[in-house]
């Protein structure tokens, strides 16, 4: 199948909700998808991450549809009993038809209840994933990085959006710790030599640093030759030393590496 046929968008209230079940159809901005969703666009099935105002169901993708059609309106079209006068009215939208909604056997959850907008990913991610974070599908590197981190169990947080200075970054891993965070990036070598693109990281580290986030880059070569040897042992290294990963307990969980592979503190061993 090909990439990126699943869009998981937001679903953050009960009237869009009973639109979906009852009408089958979603809307997304126009100016949104142009300026989010173009090369991933159009989707062939949608998925909806629920907020906090649906309680049990919150913070998690529990329905997705199969895409029957698209289609471009105003929205006087998809709301006839609003106020014609109101400025909103002539906002073109998407609307997406869908056939009648399913529901998941398993919850796609959020670990951090974290919030998003979309993320465009593969049916078969789709199908495999346990939280949010198992969706997305930016680049082979992060895959190899997030591959690991799941098998030490280190909960990091995906293409978090995160605003500095009236500025938004995506930060490819944000890994929260006790006296820290951690700001993973995995870095396509070509892309970020360009002397514009260095000038911009540049900006973005200093920025990022002033709000208190560490920096760790990896080079291309790193991540696939050197993912567990150097650029794991460095984040674990790190991790560490800012307390161990906040996971929101009575203790912080620090990792230790070994020669066997990995092996995290519990609750009740000695923080080192």
């Amino acid at each position: 199948m090909p990439d990126n046929e699943v869009l998981v968008a937001i679903l953050n209230n009960h009237l869009d909700f009973a639109i979906l079940r009852e009408k089958h159809w979603y809307r997304i901005p126009v100016d949104s998808v142009e300026k989010y969703l173009k090369s991933c666009w159009p989707p062939k099935w949608l998925a909806f991450y629920q907020t906090k105002t649906f309680g049990g169901d919150a913070y998690a993708v529990n329905y997705y549809a199969k895409v029957s059609d698209i289609l471009e309106v105003y929205r006087w079209r998809l709301f006839p009993d609003e106020p014609r006068n109101d400025p909103k009215s002539n906002r073109r939208y998407r609307q997406i038809i869908v056939e009648p909604i399913r529901r998941l056997p398993k919850p796609i959850f959020s670990r951090r209840q974290r919030r998003i907008v979309f993320i465009p990913t593969t049916w078969e991610k789709f199908d495999q994933a346990v939280e949010i974070n198992d969706l997305y599908n930016e680049s082979p590197l992060e895959d190899r990085l997030w591959a690991e981190f799941k098998r030490l169990q280190i909960w990091a947080e995906r293409q978090e959006l995160v605003t500095v200075k009236k500025k938004d970054y995506l930060l490819d891993f944000a890994i929260y710790c006790v006296s820290g965070k951690l700001d993973i990036e995995t870095d396509g070598d070509t892309y970020h030599a360009h002397p514009v693109k260095a000038a911009e990281d540049n900006l973005r580290n200093n920025d990022l640093e002033t709000a208190q986030w560490k920096v760790l880059r990896f080079a291309s070569h790193q991540v696939r030759q050197e993912a567990v040897d150097y650029c794991i042992s460095t984040i674990v290294e790190n991790i560490n030393r800012l307390g161990g990963i906040d996971e929101g307990k009575l203790l912080p969980r620090k990792i230790n590496l070994n020669e066997k592979g990995s092996y995290q503190l519990s609750l009740f061993d000695p923080l080192k």
